[in-house]
């Protein structure tokens, strides 16, 4: 189908009941006296269909207007003087010429901004994987959602890692919006991608993000564009004999919340170190916390636009309190029935972006490492 054919229109009824509107006027101005020349009011329906319909369809619409009016003016009005008439029927055709031109530029935006959407969508999957995500033995689903209407990329960032350290997994949050926070964050990521399949410790890691923020900051200082910090939770499993280990090391980010056997709890790992961006404003290095996972532990994660996106009446999201009552929900409708949650709760309006991992050890790992344990 051609650009110009392209409309907004539900479906292939509304030129019908348009141009329904326009015999059943005509013929009703036709039947009455000459003293009530209500086709003159139908002048909107071909205006209605230019922002409506396809560029064919209000062609139609606009064909059938002409031809109704002409007649009326021609053959229904006997008292109009030539001069009349010809001023009715101009009209009509002026109305019809201008309804197909507001068509064609609605039509050539509408291309427009579907080009500019493509655009940003191939942007975003370069800088932020689709979820969900796969990494080694975990699998990780959730939502990503902009604040800023229309915008499909914002300052939130996540990854998950498959490296030779074990799974490592981010999620982060710019501070500010707009370009400069997208600028910032995609060096951070690149940064922890490249980071976490070498260093040895995410302390190591977070360093090396830290380092990329201030490269960025410096560089953004130049034309008096104001520097960014970035929170951050970095968290690292590895797989070893018996019971798998881990850590967490949080860069001034919010909680996440583990669920164990049905129960959901903050937890606070990791948490005393400033965000990445403000590390030197604390002689005290960043430390991470050692954990200990179980194989049927579940973990969310989230960045601020979720736990602190309001409602109507001001109050707080209440996630701890709506993840206890999904604990049986699959990852993907749970991440899926937390999104919808989300948007009901603050009206669809959101004052930051939000991000949530719904992270657990996939299915089938979880039985190869059974299987393996059998073997032993």
């Amino acid at each position: 189908m051609k650009a110009d054919d392209r409309g907004t229109d539900s479906g292939r009824w509304t030129p019908v009941f348009l141009i329904i509107v326009i015999v059943v006027v005509a013929v009703l101005d036709a039947t009455t006296g000459p003293e009530l020349h209500i086709s003159a009011f139908v002048g909107f329906v071909p205006l209605y269909a230019a922002l409506r319909c396809s560029f064919r369809r209000t062609l139609v619409v606009s064909a059938v207007f002409v031809g109704c009016l002409t007649y009326v003016d021609l053959f229904t009005v006997p008292d109009w003087i030539p001069a009349t008439r010809v001023v009715g029927i101009f009209g009509s055709f002026l109305v019809a010429a201008f309804s197909l031109v507001l068509c064609h530029i609605r039509l050539q935006r509408e291309a427009l901004h579907a080009r500019t959407s493509l655009v940003a969508d191939t942007v975003q999957r370069a800088v932020l994987r689709e979820l969900p995500l796969r990494a080694g033995p975990a699998e990780a689903y959730g939502f990503y959602v902009s604040a800023q209407e229309g915008a499909r990329v914002g300052g939130d960032i996540y990854e998950a890692i498959d490296t030779p350290h074990g799974l490592r997994l981010m999620i982060g949050d710019v501070q500010g919006k707009g370009m400069p926070a997208i600028g910032a964050g995609i060096d951070v990521l690149a940064s922890f991608r490249e980071a976490a399949q070498y260093q040895d410790s995410l302390e190591s890691v977070a360093g090396r993000m830290e380092q990329a923020l201030a490269r960025y900051n410096a560089r953004s200082a130049e034309p008096g564009t104001e520097g960014r910090f970035v929170t951050a939770l970095l968290m690292e499993v590895r797989s070893m004999p018996g019971r798998p280990q881990g850590h967490v090391l949080s860069c001034g980010h919010i909680p996440y919340y583990l669920v164990r056997d049905g129960q959901v709890h903050e937890r606070r790992d990791g948490e005393g170190a400033l965000p990445l961006g403000l590390g030197a404003l604390s002689a005290e290095p960043r430390h991470s916390v050692r954990i200990h996972p179980a194989p049927d532990d579940w973990i969310v994660l989230c960045t601020d636009g979720v736990t602190e996106a309001r409602c109507t009446d001001g109050e707080f999201y209440p996630l701890a309190e709506r993840l206890a009552g999904w604990t049986h929900l699959e990852p993907a409708e749970l991440a899926r029935t937390l999104r919808a949650d989300l948007e009901s709760f603050t009206d669809g309006d959101l004052k930051d972006d939000a991000t949530v991992l719904v992270v657990r050890r996939a299915p089938d790992a979880a039985q190869l490492s059974m299987a393996r344990a059998a073997a032993a």
